[in-house]
């Protein structure tokens, strides 16, 4: 295993064990906090926190699915899920947003027959007062941990438990006020209306509840519909693709959100003269860079191959013969008054007919011209790729013949011995000759090119029968 593998497996290790503890505390609050509240909701008969005892029920109840959501999404992906389970958490969210919803309609109804239809008398007691201070502070504390955890690995379940601890946060606060201006009617002023504030706070409290519902609700559809994430984590996807060096531009992109995994599905285009490893390359390192910027996401990059700015013309015509599988040699470009003037061997497939072969470079002629513009023309020699051939052995007397004469043209034009990995063989018939040939690395290229054109000439006037010759130049003054 790879010590980029292990590492994130070590770090998924780490955020699963997180989540379920943040999960676990967020269980342990709400089933505390709801007995709490009941206990206290039926002794003083105060529809406020009976409302909240409920809500926090649902907590509970949202917690365990929380827990279990978290427990099964960082799951690898299988043979029967693909793309891995994080979609529990945004089921795990609408169930969560379902039975809030449900409450809401339950507090309302109470409330409104407690407003119209029934009296009930409300206790404004210090245990009341209690339980919904210890409420706000539990659920304060429980939603800074949920919320943390739920950013540092972007879990969309914690996020949705974090949620409701806050909204208990606000509720609780409404059902205080509620529960203090029945205080002040007992006390003081003896009102129909005062006497019913606490039911009043409780359609305060729906009416949160049934807000942040609707919130949690849109984005849990809007995740199980694969819609795209906020622009701002698009911009930033495309700004980190296109700083790597050999990325030309970004095409189609397509981001959608799974739970706590971002897929990331785009093009980028890379310059078509790029071999397949570096245009491999540039797209792994287009990744890697997505990788850091987006954290636990999952990106194919597919490579569209373009003409660069700044082609030359020989790059664009091996590029536009590559793409019909042509290959080209001995390649002269002449630009003239009236236009280009290009002149070249094309290489075809050898099993082609002469009209296959015709109709195939007619098209990468068609091709160039509407590259290269329609005045230019086009002169191609049309040959057959051959395959590697086979290289056959020499007589030891002749190729001891063809080494000493090639090592007699050297010390003639080099002036002392400087060359080395002389090898003469047989191919096709004629002799082939390559050697490396050393000269001082301050000469210029152009002086360089010259010696070994010269060299290879005399080789061919002293050794008959010469096909092939190779001469590879390189600096003496550094290691070989």
């Amino acid at each position: 295993m790879s010590e980029s593998t292990e590492s994130h497996s070590m770090d998924t290790a780490v955020a699963v064990a997180e989540k379920g503890r943040a999960a676990r505390i967020s269980m342990f609050a709400a089933v505390g906090l709801t007995i709490f509240k009941l206990v206290v909701g039926l002794m003083t008969g105060s529809l406020g926190i009976l409302s909240e005892a409920a809500h926090s029920g649902l907590d509970l109840l949202a917690a365990g699915m929380t827990y279990f959501a978290v427990s099964v999404s960082d799951r690898p992906a299988d043979g029967t899920h693909h793309y891995g389970h994080s979609k529990v958490e945004n089921l795990s969210a609408l169930a969560e947003t379902l039975l809030l919803l449900l409450t809401c309609v339950w507090i309302i109804y109470e409330a409104i027959r407690r407003l119209f239809v029934a009296h009930v008398q409300v206790e404004a007691t210090p245990a009341a007062f209690g339980v919904m201070i210890l409420s706000i502070v539990v659920a304060a504390i429980n939603s800074r941990i949920l919320r943390r955890t739920a950013i540092k690995h972007n879990s969309q379940a914690l996020e949705a438990d974090a949620l409701h601890f806050s909204t208990d946060i606000w509720s609780s606060a409404v059902v205080v006020g509620g529960l203090a201006l029945v205080w002040l009617d007992g006390y003081l002023f003896h009102t129909v209306w005062l006497a019913k504030s606490d039911a009043i706070a409780a359609l305060a409290v729906a009416a949160i509840v049934l807000w942040v519902s609707l919130q949690l609700g849109m984005r849990t559809v809007s995740a199980l519909l694969d819609t795209a994430p906020q622009e701002k984590i698009t911009r930033s996807i495309m700004a980190a693709a296109a700083m790597v060096p050999g990325v030309l531009g970004i095409g189609r992109m397509r981001v959608r959100q799974s739970g706590a995994n971002t897929f990331v599905d785009m093009n980028i285009s890379v310059p078509r003269t790029a071999t397949l490893y570096e245009a491999h390359q540039v797209a792994t390192e287009a990744e890697q860079r997505i990788r850091e910027t987006v954290g636990q996401v999952d990106v194919i990059v597919h490579i569209d191959p373009v003409a660069r700015p700044g082609e030359s013309v020989p790059e664009t015509i091996h590029a536009v013969a590559a793409r019909f599988g042509l290959g080209v040699h001995s390649l002269h470009v002449h630009r003239l008054s009236s236009g280009l003037h290009v002149e070249l061997h094309t290489e075809v497939p050898a099993h082609l007919s002469l009209s296959e072969a015709h109709n195939l470079v007619t098209q990468m002629e068609n091709a160039l011209r509407a590259e290269l513009g329609p005045a230019t023309h086009i002169e191609s020699h049309m040959e057959p790729m051959h395959a590697v051939p086979d290289a056959a052995s020499l007589p030891a007397g002749k190729i001891a013949e063809v080494q000493k004469q090639v090592e007699q043209v050297c010390l003639g034009l080099l002036g002392q011995p400087g060359h080395h990995d002389l090898v003469v063989r047989s191919e096709r018939g004629a002799i082939s000759i390559s050697l490396h040939v050393l000269v001082k690395g301050a000469t210029p290229i152009t002086e360089a090119h010259a010696l070994s054109a010269a060299l290879e000439e005399c080789i061919r006037a002293q050794v008959s029968n010469v096909g092939q010759v190779l001469i590879h130049v390189e600096p003496a003054d550094e290691p070989q």
